[in-house]
């Protein structure tokens, strides 16, 4: 019965691993700081400019851009002291990505840039 148990347990400890906090195919910039937030909301901006949205654990789900505040007002009444993570593809042109800051600005969000660890050399 042990055993049983000690396998499931080994069973979920690596599914749960496995999972990827990001289906969508989003090419990040690189970083050599990785923060320690846990963003609870995400925001994710791919290279034809279509934007998903997703909360805690939900998957991300297509919003259109007009839609932004009124998600993330809704999401900061659900979770008060909430982090938003910004997932934007390299090719991302700059003014998404300031549009979408100046949005948690004006709204007092934490915003964290999500970016992938540097190639090794």
């Amino acid at each position: 019965m042990t055993d049983i148990i000690f396998l499931l347990l080994i069973f979920f400890m690596i599914t749960s691993t496995m999972v990827s906090p990001n289906a969508i195919k989003v090419l990040l910039p690189q970083g050599s700081q990785q923060t320690s937030a846990k963003p609870l909301t995400r925001v994710i901006i791919d290279k034809e400019l279509n934007y998903y949205t997703a909360f805690g654990t939900d998957d991300e789900m297509p919003i259109d851009p007009e839609e932004l505040t009124a998600f993330l007002l809704d999401c900061q009444g659900k979770e008060p002291e909430m982090y938003v993570a910004l997932y934007a593809d390299e090719s991302v042109p700059y003014r998404e990505i300031a549009w979408v800051l100046n949005i948690a600005n004006e709204n007092q969000f934490k915003v964290v840039l999500a970016t992938r660890k540097p190639d090794r050399k």
